[in-house]
């Protein structure tokens, strides 16, 4: 699932961020969401979030429970 749409990402869910630094690379970063820093319904980059350990960036994928 990706992180465009606001309504599927919420507090304690765990994700797969693009920081600022790793747009060029793609480079994934997973951790836990604390803050959705987005307004919108919707971004077609991904809606931004704020980890537990502070690092910022757009939200690449939701991970899925079922998938380990």
């Amino acid at each position: 699932m990706n992180g465009q749409n606001r309504k599927d990402i919420f507090r304690g869910l765990e994700v797969d961020i693009i920081l600022k630094k790793d747009q060029r690379s793609g480079t994934l970063t997973r951790g836990i969401v604390k803050d959705l820093l987005t307004s919108a319904s919707f971004h077609s980059r991904g809606i931004k979030v704020r980890l537990e350990d502070g690092q910022i960036g757009r939200v690449a994928n939701i991970v899925d429970e079922d998938d380990f």
